[in-house]
Order: C-alpha cells, then structure tokens, then sequence
C-alpha cells in the first residue's frame, strides 16, 4: 500500500519535470541561433573578445592586399585626410575640444567603424558632430558646407526640418502665456488627445518623456493587468535602452524576465502557445527590414555578410498569425511605433501592415520636433489600479510628461497631419521610394559598383555584394561628397518625405560617385580566396591571438601581419 501512495507523486513529479523539459526546449528552439538571438552568450562573448588595432602598415591590408593596392587605398585615405583637414576644421576643432567631456561623443567616435581600425580613423578623418543650420533637406556645418539629410534625426524628420521648425514655433506661441507650468495641463491636450486616439484606434492615451520611457510603461501595464512577469522581443530589435528590452551586449545586468525570440517563425508561435508566464510581445515594425538581425551599423561592418530585405506580404501575414496567437492566449501585442510612426502611413504600423495591436507606442516625429513617447491602449488595459483593491495600483508619473510646449507642437503636427499637402505625400509612397532604390541598384549594377540598397520606404540600408573587409570606408566617401550620415553610417540612410526627384536624384549622383572613388582607391580589391568567410576566420584568428598573448609586453604577430596589443601600445585606447 505504502509503495503505491509513493508511486502516484513520483509519477506526478516525473510528469512535471518532462512538461518543465519540453517548455524549456521548445524556449531553446525559438531563439536564433545568432549572437543577437542569444543575450547571455552575447554578453559574455563581449567581455572575452580582447582589443587589439592594426598598425599603419596593416591598415592598408588587412584582408591580404598586394602591395599596389595596398599603396592606392594609402594614397586614397591620405587625399580624404587632406579634404577633411581643411573642409571640416572648425566642426572637427569643436568636436575634439568637448569630446573629452561629453561621453555620448567618446563612444558614437570609437564604434563608427570596427575597433581594429578606430584609432587611425580617428586621428585621421574628423568630420565634426556639430551643425548650425537646416533648411529644406539639406543641413549647414560650422564651416559653411552643405550636406544633404541622410541621417533622419533618428527617425524624427519624417516631412522635413522646416516643417518641425514651424510647429515648434506656432505651437510655442499657442502655449506661450502658461508657459512651463509642469503638473497641470493645458488645454490644447484635449486636442491631441481626441486625434491620438482616431488615429490609434484605442480608448485612452498616456504621454511620457520619450520612446524608452513609453515602452517601460506599456510593458509595465501589460504585466500589471494579465499577472505575468516576461516579456518577449524579437531577435534584434530595438525598444530603448531600458534594461528587459535589451538584455544582451549594452546592458551590465541580467534581464531573467525577457525571452529573446526569432521573428517570422512557427517555433515562435509554438512558444507563445504553450507558456502561461508572457505578459507581452513587443513588435518593432522596423525589423521587417532586417528580421533577427540588431539593427546595422558600420562599426560592425567587417564583411559584406550584412543583408536586409522587406517583404510586406510575408511581414503582414506573420503579425496577423502573431495577432490571433496572442490574442488566443491572453498576451498582450504592443507595436513600438517610437521609430516608424507617421512615416509609413497616417495611421502608422497598423494601418500600413492592416494588423491591430492591444497597444501602441509612438514617439519622436509625433513631438514635431520636440521629445516624446505616447502609449495609445484599451482602456482595461490603461488603467493604473485596481477599484477592488486601492492600494494595489501601476504607478508611471514624470515631471515633464504632458509638457505644456512639446503639447503645442504635437498640436500643430496632428493639426497638419491631415492637411491635404501631408495626405498627399503618402500617395504611393511605397511606389515613389521602391522605384527610386530599384533605379540606383540599377546603376551600381551597370557600373559593377559592390553596393545594393534595401528599404523599408525611406528608411535604407545599404548592403555590400563584394567580399571586402573596408566597407566601413564608404560612409567617409560619401561625406565628402557633401551628404550627412548619422553614426551608425551606411547602416541607416533615413530620408524625410519631402525629398523632390531634383532632390533625390542629386543624392543619387552624389551616391554613386562616391562609390566610384571608393572603387578608384582599391578599397573594394577583390580575390578569389577573399571570401566573407575567410574574412571571419582571419578576424577569428587575430582575435585568439590578441586574447592569448594579451598578457604580454611583445607585438601580437599574425600569419597576415603585426598588431598591437593593447598593453604594448598606449595610444590603442577602447
């Protein structure tokens, strides 16, 4: 008798465990199988991979190069040397002088391009971080030269700077006789607030000091209301720089309560299906460009493996799939909008893929010009207590939320959003900016230029089809040829809407002349044996050098040239 009251928990216990297993490894079969994918095996990869920098001579040839090329690509990125030296010196003599106070700099310098090659670049190419004036699509530096807009202001400049200018100066003047008065509200709130909610579709609003600070309250509020603690993401996406939604390499802690999962995959949904713990899922619209891949930069350029692509069919049938799964499962769906908002459709994210979230994130345009994040969601799940419970309540205040000035300037950005001149701007938007890629890949094809564009409208990324180590170069080409890039470089060419053909075909020229000196000065040299793959394995090579023989005062020595490591070499600073 004893033995079988014994048998019956053993067997309850065994039954728990193989459940325990196959939620764990149906978790494990949903994440990418990438580093981005893998957030803690990202972070401590992080931490092992060691410095080291090519000397001057390795520079140059780096991926093996003969000597001759070695020597054009020298001569090439002395010429731009000499042009940045004397075109951009008091924007560069600014930058130098605050640098050294002003970490944002410090860091946006050294990861511009891969940390192999900072340093020289660095010392070298200085453009300057400092502007003083924009006007139509184009920008002003501190030394008079002009630049045409690629950089997008993050995401911010969706109908361009003039545009922003204006509904910061009338929506000043609309608030002005209150003026900072912070803890109330003015009355033009009322408008925002009844525009916001036809434009999302949900019942009720909250407004917050930025993007991040939006996210952490959504994802705040989905916990608060289905009593589950984790939150899922997609394989690199970006939601701010709050702790759960970036849990691998720039956050020093642990994120227990994010699941990092693949997008567009059955495995995913699997997932979503089994688990009792999601309280959310997060969807940045923006990775339909590049799904399960961080967000591309030049200073992670170091082959030509980068590759983006969208597919509106294949992307809008994987939210409406995601849609009835969460809705299935009680999880909330929540389209972080801080980045896409307003610039794909009036209606945002929803409008333009045709699928409704449970909430929405939007921010940066929406401010018209001015910082801001704003969560739009069903009432029920807006609320921040409980009636049954009062002292149980989700609590999200801040000093600056609803301020009275960036209220005024929403009030001109929504007052003109339905203007008829904006409405007619998204008339075939899709088709304006896939017919102006299609015909600039046209023209690296005919000139057998190594680059290719993908969009996600106007927001590009540049792809590279030639195996090269110096890609990252590009971004210096094109700025002397007067066009302005953020510091991600060619990761991210973020256009406004009031580009005219007369605009974009200027860029265009300037685009691929740019890509024919790059070519002109040997950058893009090519050889059977330089593969990417070769590439990462000789990266993967000099890397358990530098981490071996980083304890030593010697050189690290390598079968394609000397290095330094950083003991050996002050100057190779992080």
């Amino acid at each position: 008798m004893n033995s079988h009251l014994l048998a019956i928990p053993a067997a309850l216990l065994a039954v728990w465990v193989l459940y325990r297993a196959r939620l764990r490894l149906a978790l494990s079969a949903a994440k990418h199988r990438s580093l981005a994918g893998h957030a803690r095996w990202s972070r401590r990869i992080a931490r092992l991979l060691p410095f080291y920098e090519y000397s001057e001579a390795q520079f140059f040839c780096a991926d093996a190069a003969p000597e001759p090329v070695a020597a054009q690509r020298r001569a090439g990125f002395n010429q731009l040397a000499e042009l940045f030296a004397t075109r951009f010196a008091r924007s560069a003599g600014l930058t130098g002088d605050l640098a050294k106070s002003v970490s944002d700099m410090q860091f946006t310098a050294r990861y511009r391009v891969p940390f192999q090659f900072s340093r020289i670049v660095r010392e070298n190419l200085k453009g300057g971080s400092f502007l003083k004036a924009s006007q139509g699509t184009r920008l002003t530096d501190l030394d008079g030269n002009e630049f045409y807009d690629l950089a997008g202001s993050y995401g911010v400049n969706v109908f361009g700077y003039d545009f922003y200018k204006e509904c910061i100066d009338r929506g000043a003047a609309l608030v002005r006789d209150l003026g900072p008065v912070l803890g109330t509200y003015h009355p033009i709130m009322s408008y925002n607030v009844r525009r916001l909610r036809e434009i999302s579709g949900f019942d009720e609003v909250s407004f917050h000091m930025s993007g991040t600070e939006a996210v952490m309250q959504a994802v705040r509020l989905a916990r608060y209301h289905t009593g589950r603690r984790h939150l899922v993401r997609f394989c690199g996406a970006y939601h701010g720089w709050w702790g759960d939604v970036q849990p691998g390499v720039g956050n020093p802690a642990t994120a227990h309560d994010t699941y990092t999962l693949k997008d567009l995959s059955e495995q995913t949904l699997k997932v979503l299906r089994m688990r009792k713990d999601i309280a959310c899922v997060l969807v940045n619209p923006l990775q339909a460009l590049h799904p399960n891949a961080n967000a591309p930069s030049d200073g992670a350029l170091v082959d030509s493996g980068r590759r983006a692509a969208f597919d509106k069919g294949a992307y809008s049938a994987w939210l409406q799939r995601l849609r009835e799964v969460c809705a299935a499962r009680g999880i909330v769906l929540i389209f972080d909008e801080v980045f896409v908002g307003f610039r794909l459709a009036p209606g945002g994210a929803q409008e333009y893929f045709g699928v409704r979230a449970d909430m929405v994130i939007y921010g940066k345009t929406l401010g018209g010009g001015l910082p801001v994040g704003v969560v739009c969601g069903r009432s029920e799940l807006m609320r921040r207590y409980r009636e049954d419970h009062p002292a149980d309540v989700c609590l999200a205040r801040g000093t600056f939320n609803s301020h009275p000035y960036v209220m005024g300037a929403m009030h001109e950005f929504l007052q003109r959003l339905q203007s008829a001149p904006l409405q007619q701007l998204y008339h075939n938007l899709d088709a304006l900016w896939n017919g102006r890629v299609a015909a600039l890949n046209a023209r690296f094809a005919a000139e057998n230029l190594p680059v290719h564009v993908a969009n996600l409208s106007s927001i590009w990324t540049v792809d590279y089809t030639r195996a090269s180590q110096y890609n990252w170069m590009f971004q210096y080409y094109l700025r002397a040829h007067g066009l302005a890039l953020s510091w991600v470089g060619t990761g991210r060419f973020i256009f406004s809407h009031n580009y005219t053909d007369a605009d974009f075909a200027a860029v265009a020229d300037r685009i691929v002349q740019a890509a024919r000196d790059m070519d002109r000065d040997g950058w893009w040299w090519s050889d059977p044996t330089l593969t990417n793959r070769a590439i990462r394995r000789r990266l993967l090579r000099e890397v358990l050098q530098a981490w071996w023989r980083g304890s030593s005062s010697t050189p690290v020595t390598s079968s394609i040239g000397s290095m330094s490591s950083p003991r050996s070499n002050a100057s190779g600073a992080r």
